[in-house]
């Protein structure tokens, strides 16, 4: 059944959120974890192509080649078969001619790579269904995982997957062009380049915060949704500032897990790296949204059954 997060077990009013503050934050995180830990479950399997990624990438279907790691030995090889033996070439040797085993991509490999580009389909309508659960874990709401995750999509997907195909071109675009200038950097233009790259990849890293939450709320265009979540970069500042040092210090711990028990820190991703960065993301925004948006509308616009047709559509 398609509950929209309205029917079933909620939140008692005397727990519900009211003041989006730091306290609240870790009450609400702690409270819902759970709830947190399978969204991220969700959220990972539902982009089920990055698996193909993944396992392409694991060398489990590629075609293993041991040579050396040093890109110098192939002409220090030639020295050495032209019969210059001595203490000081062996020693080389030993330091060149390390070995490591190198992975060749077979047809096989190629194949799961492409499959990796089903991604398009999945990001953008996952992104929607995730974003629409964790929106009603911020509103301290009743949920439903699968029939909420399936309820949004079926909304919003002729809005979301389109989006979600520029939502993964804009991320990558952004990745490229701070990487491609970083190893540029030097000339004037290129410096210019990488720090307006990197201005540009954290603001559009922030708009996202927005896009979602008001895709589900309001009925806006692509265009209109970029616009509002622009201007709200500027009007959440603080909030989004906070957002983004939560999430930066949550990095830096889940980093600090891999360092120190790699098995764990490799778990992190797949348990709660995502849905918590979502988290942190929906409450930073969904406040401001609500204060912006959504109060001025029903204080000027009172339940009236002749009204025009409102602003948004808020599927709760």
């Amino acid at each position: 059944m398609f509950s929209g997060g309205i029917d079933g077990r909620g939140v008692s009013k005397k727990d519900r959120i009211t003041d989006y503050n730091i306290v609240n934050f870790f009450k609400l995180y702690g409270r819902n974890f759970g709830n947190i830990v399978k969204l991220n479950l969700l959220f990972v399997f539902g982009n089920f192509p990055i698996l193909f990624y993944l396992f392409a990438r694991s060398g489990n279907i590629s075609t293993p080649s041991v040579t050396a790691s040093n890109i110098l030995y192939s002409s220090f090889r030639g020295v050495l078969l032209s019969g210059q033996f001595t203490p000081v070439t062996a020693a080389m040797n030993g330091i060149l001619g390390y070995r490591t085993v190198n992975y060749v991509p077979t047809t096989v490999t190629y194949v799961f790579l492409a499959l990796t580009a089903l991604i398009v389909l999945t990001f953008g309508v996952v992104n929607v269904g995730t974003a629409y659960i964790m929106r009603n874990i911020v509103r301290c709401e009743p949920i439903f995982f699968m029939s909420d995750f399936f309820y949004a999509i079926k909304r919003n997907w002729k809005q979301a997957l389109p989006f979600g195909i520029l939502d993964g071109l804009f991320c990558a675009l952004l990745v490229y062009d701070v990487v491609f200038f970083y190893y540029n950097i030097g000339p004037f233009f290129n410096n210019v380049c990488f720090y307006l790259s990197l201005v540009l990849t954290l603001v559009y890293f922030v708009m996202r915060f927005y896009i979602y939450v008001m895709m589900l709320t309001f009925d806006l265009s692509i265009f209109k949704l970029l616009k509002n979540a622009l201007i709200f970069t500027v009007l959440g500042f603080k909030r989004n500032v906070s957002a983004v040092i939560g999430m930066i210090l949550f990095l830096l711990v889940c980093y600090g897990v891999f360092l120190t028990y790699a098995p764990l820190g490799m778990l992190l991703p797949l348990l709660v790296m995502f849905s918590s960065m979502a988290f942190m993301a929906i409450y930073a925004s969904y406040p401001k949204i609500k204060a912006v948006m959504i109060d001025p509308y029903y204080k000027d616009e009172p339940e009236e059954d002749d009204a025009e047709e409102p602003v948004f559509h808020d599927m709760g």
